[in-house]
């Protein structure tokens, strides 16, 4: 398992004012996040696999020189829980593509969405995944023994399969399974589940019952705040729009407090390099201030 040494927060996809600047291409975006201060990017195939191998490699080495750790997010119509076999193992196809682009631009998290109910139940969804899952294990067994890592997440909308649990599940089936936290889902998924600092250290402590400390240090984050109605997620929106949650100082003082480095992505809209650099801001604040308190 390839581990994360400190904790990195970075966009995913590009913000509105990266091309507003006169930038063009992903290729240029590495170091237009150095320079912002960010050190991560997430990379998003999530309206298919078309990027050229040049292309990924070109942003690979770029992300390479200023010490960009990148992740992809596979498609978002990935769905291992299908009834159909073809679909659900074009599903399989689909992750293992993303796997391969991840080569390419030298990232080691490749974050999926686990499937949906549709008609069937909620335990026949979550077998057929679980079996996907093991068979997706099987086929990518290279590309895991090279380090890469698969992040299913926790999803915001009630009939889809990506409960915390569900996730945390499927992480022990193998140990280079990790889970994507997006906490905007979780607390739309909870019709507003996350209100304090208690209420991260829940899910922290779920988190590493279910798979240890090691692999909850190096979890895989989305974080954006979140309207939500019965039915759950409803749209992503950005930190300033505070009538929304969760918010980030709580889970900044967790991580600080257990010594945790993940990878933060920020999925503000149209502004998520920019809320990116907010939640670092917020997360150095609380490290000098702890640092002041032990003095």
């Amino acid at each position: 398992m390839c581990l994360n040494n400190r904790i990195r927060f970075g966009p995913s996809g590009n913000s509105d004012s990266f091309y507003k600047e006169g930038n063009k291409s992903s290729i240029e975006m590495p170091k237009w996040l150095y320079d912002m201060g960010l050190n991560a990017y997430e990379y998003s195939l999530t309206r298919g696999i078309n990027i050229k191998e040049e292309t990924a490699r070109l942003i690979g080495q770029q992300a390479s020189k200023y010490d960009i750790a990148v992740s992809v997010h596979a498609p978002y119509y990935i769905n291992l829980a299908s009834p159909e076999k073809e679909k659900a193992e074009k599903s399989i196809q689909y992750i293992l593509d993303s796997l391969e682009v991840a080569t390419w631009l030298g990232a080691n998290r490749i974050v999926f969405h686990p499937g949906s109910c549709a008609r069937m139940s909620r335990q026949k969804a979550n077998e057929n995944i679980i079996n996907m899952l093991k068979q997706l294990v099987n086929q990518a067994k290279d590309y895991l023994q090279s380090g890469l890592l698969l992040c299913p997440e926790t999803m915001g909308k009630i009939n889809q399969i990506g409960t915390l649990d569900e996730i945390l599940y499927f992480c022990t089936l193998h140990e280079n399974i990790i889970p994507t936290l997006d906490f905007g889902h979780i607390h739309a998924r909870g019709l507003g589940a996350i209100n304090s600092k208690d209420d991260y250290v829940k899910i922290l402590d779920k988190v590493e019952n279910a798979i240890g400390y090691e692999r909850t240090r190096n979890f895989h984050s989305h974080f954006s705040h979140i309207e939500f109605t019965e039915r759950g997620e409803k749209k992503h929106w950005t930190l300033s729009d505070t009538e929304y949650g969760p918010e980030f100082s709580f889970l900044a003082e967790v991580i600080i407090e257990r010594d945790l480095t993940p990878i933060i992505i920020c999925e503000s809209r149209g502004v998520m390099a920019e809320d990116a650099l907010r939640l670092k801001n917020i997360y150095e604040e609380k490290i000098t201030l702890s640092n002041n308190v032990n003095i």
